[in-house]
Order: structure tokens, then C-alpha cells, then sequence
């Protein structure tokens, strides 16, 4: 049964990835080929879940039930919600503040280590391993340049 959360993320995803798209027209295309690339394929996928789930027939009746879960109690169903979210929105912070390229083995890191409760080797070889592919593949593949971060500009590195 669909449910209230469901169409409130599509909704989010939908936000997130329109702002993306249209933040980014503005960027050298090599910089905008990325988040356009991704931005508008995601939008269509989010934008079909929302229609789908509000042209149900039973999407009255379920808009209504703002249950998260019927398989889990709600305290844990909501922290497990809002622990995604903090992890959504910690990584849109290090994206602003060092930049893609770092933000992405950094919250690899942290959440294999926080969240998963990995061990230091892992967590590190996981960051290490996501780095050298997104190294290899947008920055010696395709050669995508990335805005530097908040910090990087503020220190003059950038």
C-alpha cells in the first residue's frame, strides 16, 4: 500500500534533483554534464512514482495512514528515517563544504565506520576504493571538473 512517506520523498527527490539541474545550467558543460545527466532521469523516476501513487485508486484511502512501516514499531521505523535523512543531508553538506570529490569518500567513510560499525581497514579500504573510482572514472575518464567546496575557496586552495 502506498503510503504518505513514499509520495513525501518523491516529492523531496523531485526538489532535489530540479534544483540540481537548474543550478547547474548555468556551469561549463563539462561541469553540467554530470548533475543534468543524472538530475533529469531521477526527476523522471520521482515525478512517475508520485503521479502512479496519486492515480491509484486506493491513493485516497492511503494518503491518510502516515504510518512509515507495517512491519517495524514506529520509534524505530522514524529513527531509522531520520538517521537516512541526516546521512542525506550530512552528505549534501560536505558536497558544499570540500567539494564532491572529497565528500564522497569521506560520508563512505563515516557511515561505513558510524553507521555500519565497520572496522577502521575497511573503512578506510572502502573510502580509499570509492575514491580511486571516482577519481579514475570522472576525473582521468571524462575529465569533469568539479566547483571546489566552501572551505577549499575560503582557504584559497580552489
Amino acid at each position: 500500500m502506498e503510503r504518505l512517506a513514499s509520495r513525501i520523498l518523491g516529492v523531496a527527490v523531485m526538489l532535489a534533483s530540479g534544483a540540481a539541474v537548474v543550478i547547474a545550467m548555468d556551469w561549463p558543460l563539462k561541469a553540467k554534464l554530470f548533475p543534468i545527466s543524472i538530475g533529469v532521469p531521477v526527476f523522471c523516476m520521482a515525478a512517475a512514482e508520485v503521479l502512479w501513487g496519486l492515480l491509484r485508486p486506493d491513493a485516497r484511502a492511503a494518503a491518510m495512514d502516515f504510518r512509515l512501516s507495517d512491519h517495524l514499531p514506529s520509534k524505530i521505523a522514524v529513527r531509522r528515517t531520520l538517521a537516512a535523512i541526516g546521512w542525506m543531508l550530512g552528505f549534501l553538506m560536505g558536497i558544499v563544504l570540500v567539494g564532491f570529490p572529497m565528500a564522497v569518500p569521506l560520508v563512505v567513510f563515516l557511515y561505513a565506520k558510524v553507521q555500519g560499525r565497520e572496522s577502521w581497514g575497511l573503512s578506510l579500504g572502502l573510502a580509499l576504493g570509492v575514491w580511486g573510482l571516482f577519481y579514475a572514472v570522472f576525473d582521468r575518464l571524462l575529465h569533469l571538473p568539479f566547483p571546489a567546496g566552501w572551505i577549499q575557496t575560503w582557504l584559497g586552495v580552489a
